[in-house]
């Protein structure tokens, strides 16, 4: 389970990192990353929690209940074991799509890491699929 403390709650939250940044999409779902946590103006405590947080967005295009549900429980499961890959100061927002509610969790994780390759900026830890021609 992901921590309480680690968790977009609040509306006026999902909504600057949605809007302000960096989005990846992969087949599964949309990735939108913010990489320092702005102050939100509307109440509650002003001293952001130490580390990354995330927030997941599973809309009615995924599913029925059962499947958002679901869908919504293997999101946090797999993003809690991404989390150490975010500096402290971030903000995750996984938006799934209709595909994601017929994907195994293989296909889940591995569209996580992907999509979290390509908002880090960093290349994949794989083998090229070419190699570059010498001439």
């Amino acid at each position: 389970m992901l921590p309480a403390q680690a968790r977009l709650r609040r509306r006026p939250e999902f909504t600057v990192v949605v809007r302000s940044g960096r989005r990846a999409g992969r087949p599964t779902m949309v990735l939108h990353y913010l990489p320092e946590r702005p102050v939100v103006r509307g109440g509650g405590p002003r001293d952001p929690e130490p580390g990354p947080r995330a927030g997941f967005v599973v809309g009615k295009g995924v599913g029925n209940s059962v499947c958002r549900h679901r869908v919504s429980r293997q999101l946090r499961h797999l993003v809690r074991d991404e989390l150490h890959r975010l500096p402290p100061t971030a903000d995750l927002v996984v938006r799934a799509r209709p595909e994601a509610a017929g994907a195994d969790a293989a296909t889940l994780r591995r569209d996580l890491s992907r999509g979290l390759d390509r908002v880090l900026d960093r290349a994949p830890d794989r083998a090229p699929d070419r190699v570059p021609d010498p001439s």
